[in-house]
C-alpha cells in the first residue's frame, strides 16, 4: 500500500489545487472548499507542496485544498511535473482552474482598485505593465497548468454561484471521466471552460409559443415540444453518437472532466432542454454534473 494511502477505510487523500487568472475567484474558491470541511492554504508555494500534503496526511486531514497563483511564478514550472509525480505516487489530486474573459477581469480590478500582481516588473522604464497586457503574461504563464486542470470560466458567475459549483464538482463520485454539461446563451458569450461547443439554434424555438415562453428547458411542456420535433430528435441523437465515439479516448488520454457545452439563443429553452436530455443518457457511465449558466446566474 502506498504511504498516501489514508487509514480511512483505504480511501486516498484527496487534495484539491485551485489555480487560476488573478481576479477569476480562486480566495471565493478556497472559502466554498473551506466551508465544506477542506483544510485550505493560499499561496502555498509549489515547492513545499508535496511535504505539506505529508504533513496532513501524519495528521490524518483527509480533504485539503491549496491555492496557487502567479504571485509564486518562478515556481510555476515546476507545478505540471510534482502533480504528475504526485498522482504516480496515489495522491488523488484535483486541479481546479478558474479563467475568465479580459474583460470580466479588467472590470473587477477597476472595481476592487486592487492591483494584478504582474503590474509592476523589476526592469524596464518605471516597471509598470497596463493591466491588459499583465493579464494577457499571466495567461501565457498559466497555460501548461491550465492544460491539465478544469477549468471553470467565472466570467458571468456571481460568488454564490461560483461556490455552489465548486462544491458540486468536489462532490461528484469518483469516476475514470467527470462529464459536465453547460447550457448557455451565445448573446452572453461561449463559455471558456467548454472542451466541445454544440450549437442549437437551428432547432425550431420554444420561446416563439407564448404559453412557453416563460418556461425552461426543464419544464415538460417544452420537453413535449422539442421531442415532436425530428430537427431535435435527429441532432441530439448525432451528439451522443459523437460523443459515445469520442469519450472513450478522453478516458485513455487520463482526462478527469469533460465540458460539454450547448448554446442556443437565451440558454432558457433548447440549451437547457439538450443539457438534460444528454446528461441523463450518459449518468449510468460517467458521472455527470449539470449546470445552466444563465438559468443558475438568476438564482
Amino acid at each position: 500500500m502506498s504511504e498516501w494511502m489514508s487509514l480511512d477505510h483505504g480511501r486516498r487523500d484527496e487534495v484539491v489545487l485551485i489555480t487560476g487568472i488573478s481576479g477569476s475567484g480562486k480566495s471565493v474558491a478556497l472559502h466554498a472548499l473551506e466551508d465544506a470541511g477542506y483544510f485550505c492554504v493560499d499561496n502555498l508555494p509549489p515547492e513545499l507542496l508535496r511535504e505539506f500534503i505529508r504533513l496532513e496526511h501524519e495528521r490524518y486531514t483527509h480533504r485539503v485544498a491549496v491555492a496557487v497563483d502567479v504571485r509564486t511564478a518562478g515556481s510555476l514550472p515546476h507545478l505540471v511535473p510534482l502533480i504528475e509525480d504526485l498522482r504516480a505516487e496515489g495522491v488523488r489530486i484535483r486541479p481546479i482552474f478558474l479563467d475568465a474573459s479580459t474583460d470580466a477581469l479588467v472590470r473587477r480590478f477597476s472595481e476592487t482598485r486592487r492591483p494584478h500582481p504582474l503590474t509592476s516588473v523589476p526592469g524596464g522604464g518605471d516597471g509598470t505593465r497596463a493591466l491588459v497586457e499583465a493579464i494577457e503574461l499571466e495567461r501565457d504563464l498559466l497555460s501548461g497548468l491550465r492544460e491539465i486542470s478544469t477549468v471553470i470560466d467565472t466570467s458571468q458567475l456571481r460568488p454564490a454561484l461560483l461556490r455552489s459549483w465548486v462544491r458540486s464538482m468536489v462532490g461528484a463520485r469518483e469516476a475514470s471521466l467527470t462529464l459536465v454539461f453547460e447550457s448557455f446563451a451565445f448573446k452572453h458569450g461561449v463559455p471558456l471552460d467548454a472542451d466541445y461547443v454544440f450549437d442549437v439554434r437551428v432547432l425550431p424555438n420554444p420561446y416563439y409559443i407564448r404559453e412557453l415562453r416563460p418556461l425552461t428547458g426543464r419544464d415538460a411542456p417544452v420537453a413535449a415540444y422539442l421531442e415532436a420535433q425530428p430537427e431535435a430528435v435527429e441532432m441530439l441523437a448525432q451528439i451522443q453518437t459523437f460523443l459515445q465515439r469520442w469519450l472513450p479516448s478522453f478516458e485513455d488520454d487520463q482526462r478527469s472532466y469533460l465540458t460539454v457545452a450547448i448554446g442556443c439563443t437565451g440558454g432558457q429553452h433548447r440549451s437547457v432542454y439538450s443539457v438534460e436530455w444528454l446528461a441523463r443518457r450518459f449518468d449510468g457511465r460517467y458521472a455527470t454534473l449539470i449546470r445552466h449558466r444563465e438559468l443558475d446566474a438568476r438564482g
